[in-house]
């Protein structure tokens, strides 16, 4: 596969995702690659890493619409992996879009990288909904990337290895899309050779289980049997303001888990197979 593509910015390059698919573009070697930092100049591990394997370091200022212009010209290809403290993933993202269309940038694909949702569920998933829609309303060409959740964050979400105890926010028989943060670069980098991801919304996942099954893989690798806490209610709990309140962050984690999952997965217009969980 070939793409038209030639040089990529990825915004947010440095942080724990935006790394692995800085990375997966680089390895893939057709790209001029391109990594966002926001001013002030600091130093940076991951930066510099990504510099010594060819990737040019552009510190911008996200609130001057010039100085981001200036950077983007000659960009292809926008990959958004902005993060922001409060969940705003509208907010912190409209400026870098208005600039990559001032910049005529070719494509843009938006900070979303998670599960599918409808809208009312949860104000974070809320804003990426949003965004995408101005995303869409831009002319810009663009591709949506969902992968469910990374595997990396099962601990996150209710597998406490340290304490071998799992708290399931859903019951045990729910199936979860899981993938790598490796793997979600390698997906992102093949859209831009695929025909069918311009202008789509394209689904993949490393594995589905259920929280059962990925409960069975933590015993395994452990050794040992696990303490399981069922909690279905927080939802219900946070709501309606019922002790225990759940803290928000518990909030988000069953919102996440009880979410529905998406169907007809776009694995195999991939080149490669996901690893396997764990």
């Amino acid at each position: 596969m070939s793409s038209q593509f030639k040089t990529v910015t990825i915004a947010g390059g440095t942080g724990l995702l935006g790394y692995n698919i800085a990375e997966a573009f680089l390895n893939d070697g057709s790209y001029d690659v391109k990594i966002f930092r926001r001013k002030p100049k600091t130093e940076n591990e991951k930066a510099n890493l990504l510099a010594s394997k060819g990737a040019e370091i552009v510190y911008v200022d996200y609130d001057q619409k010039d100085d981001l212009v200036k950077a983007l010209k000659g960009t292809d290809v926008v990959v958004s992996v902005i993060s922001d403290s409060t969940g705003n993933l509208f907010e912190s993202q409209v400026p870098l879009l208005i600039a990559a269309k001032e910049a005529s940038v070719k494509r843009f694909i938006p900070s979303e990288f998670g599960g599918e949702f409808k809208v009312g569920v949860h104000p974070i998933p809320d804003g990426k909904i949003k965004f995408e829609e101005e995303v869409i309303k831009s002319g810009l060409e663009y591709t949506i990337i969902f992968n469910g959740l990374f595997q990396e964050f099962l601990s996150w979400i209710g597998f406490d290895v340290k304490n071998k105890k799992a708290t399931f926010y859903a019951d045990g028989n729910k199936r979860l899309h899981t993938t790598s943060l490796a793997d979600v670069g390698r997906y992102t980098v093949e859209t831009l050779k695929m025909p069918e991801a311009r202008n789509s919304f394209i689904k993949v996942a490393g594995v589905t289980m259920s929280l059962n099954e990925y409960l069975q893989k933590f015993e395994e690798i452990s050794g040992s049997k696990w303490e399981v806490v069922v909690d279905e209610e927080v939802k219900y709990r946070y709501k309606n303001k019922i002790d225990p309140i759940p803290s928000p962050e518990e909030n988000f984690k069953a919102t996440l888990v009880q979410n529905d999952q998406f169907k007809d997965l776009d694995n195999d217009k991939f080149s490669f197979t996901p690893r396997p969980v764990m």
